[in-house]
């Protein structure tokens, strides 16, 4: 992490740019930090903005419950904000943009949230324990999360680790499969499809303000439908691959990236042992090619691998190695919008957004900066001010992004969360845009004549 002083310089630059470099961005003060950001179902849309779910948690001390806390969020459309207002905002007070709607009080603190991409108001949480939950936050009760509160009932409780699963955690986009790593090594895979019709089912009933000591007295629980073992360390992130329930990855504390096919049984498809020279914190496979997975290391780099040739004499041999980060990399993820562009965020406070077409290529528009920018590197979102622990693309919003930063060791606790949209002169094709410069041009120099 750098030093404070050009921490702060940096930001101070940053904040200075945001009329320039955003359409719109929201800065939302948390008094806790939240480990995870997700994006929910889209509610309503109306002219100038549309309202969507927000998942996001309160990481606590302990004087008060850990909580998963369900915020509905107000996104304004693309070429709406005036410019000038959005970078108007104080650090320490929350935005008029996001509200909470809901709390839920999670039994242990929330390390990562998932949802179920065929229905996105299910969700899935891992907590420094062996077991992973399941929520229907539509359905579960709206609580207050005082001192002393019990925990909510989750909707299921998925078994089959031997030691805690903190992180790891998938959801498929094709099934109700749910997929969770831990420290015992193992990758474990569920099937929740049963369950999930009875979820819905138990929701229509529950949904006029059921009371927790209406609900069942247990949570059900249900056991693994796959444990594959390969890694030698803790795994640190899994991810399905988009076409396919049978077939996953993972990554973890023993620098490998493993490939599973559970159709060919429990053990490895593919192996790179040495994927990173670091341990490896996160994994994405593209749902554009799915020859292509992204990795984040401890040794500051994102790798892109090619399924097909994964491996030369032994070493991971990447396609592309991208280098912008100055610290370990938390999170990489895909954008949902753009085949070659993809996000990563990292110890070092910054979310940067890569272009996979913009490696080795030089733009007529580069600026003499141009050449000490890493390849590929073509965005630099700098408006946290500590690490960002989570970040995540909008499927139902192009070019919208939430993040969130924990803030413990800078600010003195908390966390912010923002939620962006760069200004669409910097991703629309580049004649697009000058065409439209132009027209600013002559318009401009008529006034002035």
């Amino acid at each position: 992490m750098e030093n404070e002083g050009s921490l702060e310089s940096r930001y101070t630059q940053w904040k200075s740019l945001i009329p320039i470099l955003y359409d719109w961005l929201a800065n939302h003060n948390l008094v806790w930090p939240s480990l995870s950001c997700r994006w929910g179902p889209q509610l309503e849309q109306s002219t100038y903005k549309c309202r969507q779910r927000l998942y996001l948690s309160e990481q606590t001390d302990g004087s008060v419950p850990n909580t998963l806390v369900i915020a509905n969020c107000e996104i304004v459309k693309p070429r709406v904000a005036a410019a000038e207002h959005i970078s108007q905002f104080n650090e320490e007070a929350r935005s008029p943009f996001v509200k909470k709607y809901k709390t839920i009080v999670h039994p242990g603190e929330v390390n990562r949230i998932r949802e179920l991409p065929q229905n996105n108001k299910i969700v899935a949480t891992h907590t420094d324990s062996p077991v992973v939950y399941i929520w229907d936050v539509e359905t579960q009760p709206n609580r207050n999360a005082a001192l002393g509160a019990n925990p909510s009932r989750p909707d299921l409780v998925l078994t089959g680790h031997q030691e805690n699963a903190e992180f790891a955690l998938g959801m498929c986009p094709t099934e109700p499969f749910v997929l969770s790593g831990g420290k015992d090594k193992l990758v474990v895979l569920w099937s929740i499809q049963d369950h999930i019709a009875t979820l819905s089912e138990a929701g229509s009933n529950s949904r006029q303000g059921s009371k927790i000591s209406e609900r069942a007295k247990v949570s059900p629980s249900i056991g693994p439908r796959g444990i594959f073992q390969g890694h030698k360390d803790t795994v640190e992130d899994v991810q399905f691959c988009p076409s396919s329930a049978q077939e996953f990855c993972s990554v973890g504390d023993d620098s490998s990236l493993i490939l599973w096919d559970a159709r060919a049984g429990t053990t490895p498809a593919v192996k790179v042992e040495k994927a990173h020279v670091g341990d490896l914190h996160c994994v994405d496979w593209s749902p554009h090619d799915i020859n292509y997975i992204l990795t984040g290391s401890a040794d500051n780099t994102i790798h892109m691998f090619d399924r097909r040739k994964l491996n030369s004499g032994g070493v991971g041999s990447p396609v592309h190695k991208f280098e912008g980060h100055d610290a370990a990399v938390l999170c990489v993820q895909w954008c949902p919008h753009k085949s070659s562009v993809f996000g990563s965020s990292a110890e070092d406070g910054l979310l940067n957004i890569w272009d996979l077409e913009k490696v080795g290529k030089a733009s007529s528009s580069d600026g003499p900066n141009a050449q000490n920018s890493p390849p590929g590197l073509f965005f630099q979102h700098a408006g946290h001010r500590d690490k960002v622990v989570d970040f995540h693309w909008n499927a139902s919003d192009p070019w919208t992004i939430t993040s969130v930063s924990d803030d413990c060791g800078s600010t003195g606790g908390g966390g912010t969360l923002q939620i962006w949209r760069m200004i669409d002169l910097l991703y629309r094709p580049e004649e697009e845009v000058v065409a439209e410069l132009d027209r600013y041009k002559a318009h401009i120099s008529g006034c002035v004549a």
